[in-house]
């Protein structure tokens, strides 16, 4: 059953088209089966059956792309503008391609409708594990949203109750400014941003949280 609520969750966190409100009939009659996931979902789901659509892109944005609170790229909360998160990506993009899932978007593999997206393919075990791991960064979301008030918090207070692991406070990091780092760092070979560029070739265990002190 998670395997599916992940499929809607990862629907319903993506920028509203005509598609998704055409589909909010089909995903009520799924959450028929999970009236706790339909509890926390309603108050979502009604502004989207009930606002018009350039509204509802208009709140969308303001929401996810000009609060950088409620970013929905993982490991921004956890890393920032550092280029650890370079390598963080990559080893979430070598974990989704050992289990056989090959993004076809052009989303970075940390955006969390993917990662959900991701989940729904693994085995509801694998599923939910992962999910623990990365349940600290989405109960941060979560958390955020709520401050906020918006009914995006559902969906991520949804993950929070899927989980296995209880979310733990999560530290922000600094933020450091891109130009910053180009000048510390310089552009990659390709010129990419140091952002995207990896920090070692080896390939590490996924961690949805910052490395400590001396580990």
């Amino acid at each position: 059953m998670n395997q599916s609520l992940f499929k809607i969750v990862s629907a319903l966190l993506c920028y509203p088209e005509p598609e998704l409100l055409a589909a909010l009939d089909d995903i009520r009659s799924e959450l028929q089966a999970t009236p706790t996931a339909g509890s926390m979902l309603e108050p979502l789901l009604a502004q989207l059956e009930g606002g018009d659509l350039i509204s509802l892109q208009e709140g969308y944005v303001q929401t996810f792309d000009r609060s950088p609170a409620h970013s929905l790229h993982l490991f921004e909360h956890i890393h920032g503008e550092d280029r650890a998160r370079g390598q963080a990506m990559v080893d979430l993009l070598e974990e989704y391609k050992e289990h056989g899932f090959e993004p076809v978007c052009a989303e970075l593999p940390d955006y969390v409708p993917l990662f959900l997206e991701f989940l729904s393919q693994c085995e509801t075990e694998e599923g939910s594990r992962l999910l623990g791991d990365a349940v600290h960064v989405l109960g941060h979301i979560a958390g955020k949203l709520r401050e906020s008030s918006s009914p995006y918090a559902g969906l991520l207070d949804l993950l929070v109750w899927l989980s296995p692991v209880a979310p733990e406070p999560l530290s922000v990091p600094p933020i450091r400014d891109m130009d910053e780092l180009l000048e510390t760092f310089g552009p990659g070979a390709d010129g990419s941003e140091p952002l995207l560029k990896p920090a070692i070739p080896a390939i590490a265990p996924v961690n949805f949280y910052p490395s400590r002190p001396g580990a």
